[in-house]
Formats: C-alpha cells, structure tokens, sequence
C-alpha cells in the first residue's frame, strides 16, 4: 500500500458538517499549534513495553497557552461546551504519534480533585477519514462522537482491546467464548466491506469485552479510518485478508460451517439496512457531498470499480466515476435498497 495523501475538506462537506452539529467553530483549530513541540521522550505502555508513542514537550510559556484551549477542547466533546463545570480538570500529559496518515496527538485529560483520567485525539483534518467516522456513526451499533474546526479533527476516545493485543494473547484462553468471537469477527468484516472501509490490521481495531448476565459478549470496532474507500484493491476491504488476521479466520474456518457464517452475514446486512432506514436522510445527504468529492486516484477508482462488478457480477457500478459513487453503489446493492 502507498501511503494515502490527505484529503481536503470541501465546501459541500463542510456545510454537512455544520448541518449535523460535526463542525463547531468554538473548538481551537489547534493541530498546528501542537506541531511546535520542543522535545520527545518515548513512551512506554504501563507494562513497561515499547510504544509507536512519545510523549512530547513545550516550552513553559507555550503549554501554559494550550492547556487552557485542551480542556475546553475536551468540553466541548464530552459535555458540549459546558467550561464553567470543567475547571478542574488539567492536561497531564501530550503524546505524538508519527505513524499512519493522522499523525495524531494523543491528549490525556485528569481530573484534579480524583485523579481519574481520559483520552482524546487531534488529528489533521482528511476528507476520508471523515466520512469514514460518518459512515461508522450511521451504520455501525455504536456512535461516533468527532468534531471538526479548520485543519482539526478531534475524536473521542475508543475504547477497547487493540486487535493485535487480543489476537496475542486471549485468543487462546480457555475463558474465552470462540464461538461468540467468531461470530463478531464475521459481523465486523461484513461492516467493513458494505461501507469498504479499509485497512483493517489487527492494530486498526478493538475488541470490547462486556459481561452479560450469563456470557461475555464482544464487539469489534474500527479506530482507523483513512483508508475510507480509497484503495483499488477488493481484498483492502475484507478483514479476512490481512495476515496478522488470519489466526482468528482460521478459528473461524474450524468452529463455523458456510451455513452459519452465511447466516451471521445475512444478520449484519439486516441491521444496517434498518439502520440505513432510520438515518435515510442523513446518509443520502453524507453520500450525495461524497460522490462529489475526490477521494483517491482515478486508477484506483477504476480497479475498484472492475473488481466489484466481477465479485457481485452486476452492472451497478458501471456508471461511477468517483469512490463515493461506488460506496452508494455497493450499499444500495447490498443491502437493496436506493441510499
């Protein structure tokens, strides 16, 4: 994969944002202001091993400008710009991430009076990456809460075991409910190529645990979103691809017949479809902007177009000429139905 160029917010997109309350002019536009650091240190996870994480460093003057803009930053994401109820809280800490196509910095925001703590992300703004959160806000079973000023993108938290953790080392534990595994993994690949977005290494999503009355449940989910219908490959859009996945296909290839995997896919098409139903207008109005907007290169465009076509042997995709075109294509296709 060649590295993904970043994509500018249009105008069409921009107004969509602020129709659905994604654009808020009150956040600091402040991802270039957080470029001046001064120093790195690498950071070390809380077990003691090696991070793609440093922790950055200002100059006195500098940090005492941006933790006050930080902490209304997190207000106007957790509590909607309610400042006057979050004076006790404090920056403790900036991380810098030089990985990936976001270059994110990773801001972790304490609580002074119980030292209890929380993450955000400032990421420079990329097209594709935003419809990427919109798309996963509208057809996933969770929402997505994001906001955008200028070059600015700040996303909440998502939380969640990294893939790459799970895959390492809870795969194998004799607690762990394989059956109910395989069956989400299944489900999540079947969200990913509907609305293909891309790129889903063990690293680029989280396993969430959630006790149940009587079992564990899991639910996979997406945390990069930069290869939002960009890449020309089909396979770029199916998890089941990506070797560092392939301990948990073959789990799947031994616990699940074709008759239950088909199934399980079936249920997923189902859901999203209703949930296409609910927010038919919003995710008209997102593809509308989207099919407008340049995403990714022509040959690209042209290779996803042909291999789509072929996998689903239909002629819905002839008439695209951009990414958006065929995410519009491929949902309404898959899920039969006109978005």
């Amino acid at each position: 994969m060649k590295k993904k160029i970043s994509y500018a917010v249009s105008a069409a997109l921009n107004d969509y944002l602020l129709k659905y309350g994604r654009h808020v002019a009150s956040v600091p536009d402040i991802y270039r202001d957080l470029s001046r650091f001064s120093g790195t240190a690498p950071y070390e996870s809380p077990a003691g091993t090696e991070t793609l994480w440093h922790s950055v460093m200002y100059p006195p003057g500098e940090m005492a400008e941006l933790r006050p803009r930080l902490t209304r930053i997190y207000a106007s994401l957790k509590m909607g710009g309610a400042s006057e109820v979050a004076r006790h809280l404090d920056v403790e800490r900036i991380d810098f991430g030089e990985f990936g196509n976001s270059r994110p910095f990773r801001i972790r925001i304490i609580n002074r009076y119980n030292d209890n703590f929380d993450h955000y992300y400032v990421k420079a703004a990329d097209a594709s990456r935003i419809y990427g959160l919109e798309l996963e806000h509208i057809l996933s079973p969770t929402r997505i809460n994001y906001l955008v000023n200028g070059d600015t993108l700040i996303e909440e938290h998502i939380a969640g075991l990294p893939g790459d953790v799970f895959l390492r080392d809870w795969l194998h534990r004799d607690e762990l409910n394989e059956v109910r595994v395989a069956k989400e993994f299944v489900k999540f690949n079947e969200r990913c190529f509907i609305r293909l977005l891309g790129d889903m290494r063990a690293v680029n999503y989280v396993v969430d645990i959630t006790p149940d009355f009587e079992e564990v449940q899991y639910r996979v989910r997406p945390i990069d979103f930069d290869q939002q219908s960009h890449e020309g490959g089909k396979k770029m859009y199916m998890a089941q691809y990506f070797s560092d996945n392939q301990p948990m296909v073959k789990m799947i290839d031994n616990l699940l017949n074709h008759e239950t995997i088909e199934q399980y896919r079936k249920e997923e098409r189902t859901l999203v479809a209703r949930r296409c139903t609910v927010a038919g207008r919003r995710l008209g109005a997102l593809l509308d902007v989207m099919a407008l907007d340049e995403l990714s290169p022509a040959e690209n465009i042209g290779q996803l177009r042909q291999e789509l076509a072929e996998h689903h042997q239909s002629p819905a995709f002839n008439s695209c000429t951009t990414m958006g075109a065929i995410v519009r294509a491929h949902v309404g296709l898959l899920l039969d139905g006109p978005y």
